[in-house]
């Protein structure tokens, strides 16, 4: 069965969402660990959920610099994180995700 590219990248931002909600990555290095998907990708993924209206926002490490710290999702507008772990096993396989 073939998948089109909307319906992977839509999974995708959701796993990932879903991912810095519950802790699990926080970070892009974190995030490519759990996934596989190369730095690039955590990161252009990141910064397309606001197209979803998830809030997603990176919290800075007090006293810190270079980017120190890790991100976190303050709000997940239309979108309902039950239903994303309910689903999480076929999510991940259709992403090819271990």
């Amino acid at each position: 069965m073939t998948v089109s590219k909307t319906k992977t990248s839509f999974y995708r931002r959701l796993y990932v969402a879903w991912l810095i909600d519950s802790g699990q990555a926080r970070t892009v290095p974190e995030l490519e660990a759990a996934t596989g998907m190369p730095r690039r990708t955590a990161q252009d993924t990141l910064a397309a959920l606001v197209e979803l209206d998830i809030d997603c926002v990176f919290a800075q490490q007090q006293g810190e610099r270079n980017n120190a710290g890790h991100y976190l999702i303050r709000d997940w507008g239309p979108i309902n994180p039950q239903w994303i772990a309910a689903h999480l096993e076929p999510i991940k396989a259709l992403l090819g995700y271990p």
